[in-house]
C-alpha cells in the first residue's frame, strides 16, 4: 500500500499494483503519442527528429518537436516516480 500525496495535499492510499498499472497505462499512452508524431514526419528516432527540427532540416516541425520533448520529459518524470514508489 502506498500513501500518495496530491499537490493539494490530499492523501490517497493505493495498492502498488494498481498504481503501477495506472502509471504503465499513462506511459504507454505517452509513447503512442510520440510514435504518432514520428510516423507523421517519417522518423523512427525521436532524437533525430528533434535534431532535424532544431536545425531546420524539417520545416514547420517546431511545434510538434516541443510537444514531443514535453512528452519525453513527462515519461522520464513518471518513470522516476514509479521507481521511487516501487522501492517504498
Amino acid at each position: 500500500m502506498i500513501l500518495f500525496t496530491m499537490m493539494d495535499m490530499t492523501q490517497v492510499k493505493i495498492e502498488k499494483e494498481y498504481l503501477t498499472q495506472l502509471v504503465d497505462f499513462k506511459l504507454n499512452h505517452l509513447r503512442k503519442k510520440i510514435e504518432k508524431i514520428l510516423q507523421k514526419w517519417g522518423y523512427t528516432s525521436s532524437n533525430k527528429f528533434l535534431e532535424d527540427a532544431k536545425n531546420g532540416t524539417i520545416s514547420e516541425a517546431e511545434e510538434e518537436a516541443i510537444i514531443l520533448k514535453n512528452l519525453e520529459d513527462e515519461i522520464d518524470r513518471l518513470e522516476h516516480r514509479k521507481t521511487i514508489w516501487l522501492s517504498q
